[in-house]
């Protein structure tokens, strides 16, 4: 212990010291919450403008001083959670509601006349690939089981790719939310690995890809650099494509793609139904501009489309056709087709104009072109024929959302549909009569809102721009100004808030709570010019909007401010900090899963770097302006009356660096004087939260609502009205 503090700075040390000694010591009546944070500060310059930062030493999460300090801040958080009334009314019921559903089907894809899928199955802690008839899931039958491979249960697939045949599947498999995945090639058969593994397929960052050749025998892969390839701090950035060819050591593939790609590139493989062609798509980081190269069965890549030329994705199609989802003059996107023999996109027709909804996604078939579109939420499905000619609308459930299109058979589709109120379904479209008919793959929920409705709202944003607000409530709550309400949004990234089914949202309804969600600027609910009005410079749009959504509960008599909660995650986590500095009196606590809060520093994290072309850079002297004036981290006032906050975070996220939450908990800790906690909780097996295991999603949920009902003052019921 004398030695660790001896190469510290002096107050660290003697903190650390105390800190350390106390463990040998007989048992204080409790630790000190929130523990003491030292301040050791560092002055950096941003065009002129001198920026002081009191807690840089908690960004480094390998360091001893910071271990200790992320301990301590959990043993209080611990300390204050515990204790909160009706946790194992809690525990049982999100216990039944999320461990007791029906197994749920994702992720369809179909190769060598086999249908795969990922299967969910409470209470296994991870999803796992399957193969299955499409109308008898119980036959269903395991191929890779992360839950055989690790009983922690944290262990978990990124994602799979089937060969050509059926035969084998290459799967990327990573550990503990770290999405830092390794690539194995199973045979379908038996369940067993096959030939080699290859390391560095997938980051938390770009992600990751693969496409199989035609034959089956090898495939083209994305890969990170390894070992002395690049600099350490470029080991995660220059995602490149290679081909493998199976049954060779890895060191033998050759380079295919990508010397020219951007540091930020994140690139996704598919190959032609044919398997005379490879496309990728190369994403410039996370802002929606992306570039396409065609491998065609001359063996030479061409490019397709660069950045600029603002189209968002292409499909195979029959016939050598490329059809593409193309923004450029038309921001909610319009479909374009052109020849693989001579991809010019300047020769490209336009086959469906832009329209009143926002194009999402195509899947074209032997004479069909699909296009799936989203009216501000829900979806809706247009059927054209490949010149583009309209043959009507597939007959969807009023305000559901669908999410992949599967073509089977010549013409027809399978697709899953949901909505706020029913749980995912998979439906088969048959052409021929135009009928929508459900398949077996549908899951059942413990969860049962028919006592619940669905309102549709607004609210009006400070620069008079109508915001949607959807909410979710029993029927016949009063409107007295009196109900318990969580507010939820993201706005960013051009990510839409859709018609989702949720049974955890079943425990807040059930307490008589009311759940809002609002679509905001900086999502996709309206097409690009929605993004683009939230992203930037613009950021501020995306808090006004939120903030106009908490006003609206208020004045339409949903809540008031002393009942009225705030929760998001990720970019959604930013924006919960921006609230909670802006607008301190309007809630009265707030709920934070992996977010970022210091904008001036978010850049010099790895996935961080991939946001620039969503948020900005602190490099151009406008954009670091607008990311100073709304960075939550420096907009946090001392001597401020903070209300209640609960922040989460994952050890290993490679998404949003937990430095993040360690820095902005220790400026409120130390600014705040209303008294009320300000915790955090970190997770030391897990990361942004997209891989974490069954019994932890339950432990993180018990912890969030019991936090939220006590701060607004909730006597806990159970499921038949009985108080806890």
């Amino acid at each position: 212990m004398k030695r660790i503090a001896r190469i510290l700075a002096l107050p660290m040390a003697l903190w650390l010291a105390t800190s350390l000694s106390a463990l040998a010591q007989p048992a204080p009546p409790g630790p000190r919450c929130p523990p003491m944070t030292p301040k050791l500060p560092v002055t950096d310059t941003y065009h002129g403008v001198r920026v002081t930062d009191d807690y840089r030493w908690l960004e480094n999460g390998n360091d001893i001083k910071v271990k200790v300090w992320s301990s301590a801040q959990n043993e209080c958080a611990r300390l204050y959670l515990d204790k909160l009334p009706g946790r194992d009314l809690l525990a049982a019921r999100f216990a039944t509601l999320l461990g007791g559903a029906s197994p749920s089907f994702y992720h369809l894809t179909i190769e060598g006349g086999t249908i795969f899928a990922m299967k969910n199955q409470p209470p296994k802690q991870q999803p796992f690939l399957v193969t299955l008839p499409l109308d008898a899931p119980d036959a269903a039958r395991p191929v890779v089981d992360p839950g055989l491979l690790d009983p922690r249960g944290i262990t978990a697939i990124d994602w799979f790719v089937p060969s050509p045949d059926g035969k084998f599947v290459a799967v990327s498999l990573s550990v503990g939310g770290s999405e830092d995945g390794t690539l194995q090639i199973m045979d379908v058969a038996t369940g067993k690995p096959v030939h080699e593994k290859i390391v560095r397929v997938q980051e938390g960052t770009g992600g990751g890809s693969l496409a199989w050749d035609k034959d089956g025998t090898g495939f083209f892969y994305t890969r990170y650099p390894r070992g002395s390839e690049r600099p350490p701090e470029d080991l995660n950035f220059y995602q490149q494509i290679y081909h493998h060819v199976l049954g060779t050591p890895d060191s033998k593939d050759e380079y295919a793609l990508g010397r020219d790609f951007p540091r930020i590139a994140e690139t996704e493989l598919k190959r032609s139904e044919d398997g005379t062609a490879i496309l990728a798509t190369v994403a410039n980081g996370d802002g929606g501009e992306y570039a396409f190269y065609l491998l065609g069965p001359s063996g030479k890549w061409a490019r397709v489309a660069d950045f600029k030329d603002q189209v968002k994705l292409a499909e195979f199609g029959p016939g050598g056709s490329l059809y593409c989802l193309s923004i450029k003059d038309a921001p909610r996107g319009k479909v374009l087709r052109l020849s693989m023999a001579d991809p010019d996109l300047a020769k490209a027709r336009v086959v469906v104009p832009e329209s009143d909804a926002v194009l999402e996604g195509l899947r074209p078939t032997a004479s069909r072109l699909y296009v799936r579109e989203m009216l501000g939420g829900p979806s809706r499905i247009r059927i054209f024929d490949l010149e583009g000619q309209p043959l009507g609308e597939v007959p969807l459930p009023p305000e559901t959302s669908v999410g992949e299109l599967v073509r089977t058979g010549v013409d027809d589709l399978l697709f899953d549909v949901e909505g706020y109120l029913n749980p995912p379904a998979w439906v088969r479209f048959i052409a021929r009569t135009g009928k929508l008919s459900k398949t077996a793959l549908v899951q059942t929920s413990p969860a049962d809102f028919s006592d619940t409705e669905v309102v549709s709202t607004q609210a009006v944003s400070k620069d008079g721009t109508k915001v949607p607000l959807v909410i979710l409530m029993r029927k016949g709550t009063p409107l007295d100004g009196n109900n318990p309400t969580l507010l939820n949004g993201y706005g960013g990234f051009g990510i839409s808030q859709t018609p989702t089914f949720s049974a955890a949202k079943r425990v807040w309804i059930e307490q008589g709570g009311i759940y809002a969600i609002a679509s905001l600027r900086g999502g996709g609910e309206f097409g690009e010019a929605w993004h683009d009005a939230g992203k930037l410079t613009r950021k501020q749009n995306v808090f006004d909007d939120f903030a106009a959504c908490a006003r609206a509960l208020v004045e339409k008599g949903y809540t008031k401010p002393a009942r009225l909660a705030i929760i998001g995650g990720s970019n959604g986590g930013l924006l919960m900090g921006a609230e909670l500095v802006q607008h301190p009196e309007m809630f009265r606590t707030v709920v934070s899963y992996v977010g970022i809060y210091d904008m001036l520093r978010v850049e010099l994290s790895t996935n961080g770097a991939f946001n620039v072309t969503e948020y900005g850079t602190v490099k151009d002297p406008e954009q670091f302006k607008a990311l100073y004036a709304y960075s939550p981290y420096h907009g946090v006032t001392d001597k401020t009356s903070y209300p209640p906050a609960l922040f989460l975070t994952g050890a290993n996220d490679p998404r949003v660096d937990p430095m993040q939450s360690r820095k902005f908990v220790a400026r409120l800790q130390a600014a705040s004087v209303s008294g009320a906690p300000v915790l955090l909780r970190t997770s030391s097996s897990s990361g942004h939260g997209l891989d974490m295991a069954l019994a932890e999603r339950i432990a993180e949920n018990v912890d969030v609502y019991s936090f939220l009902f006590h701060q607004l003052g909730v006597t806990l019921k159970g499921p038949g009205g009985k108080k806890e």
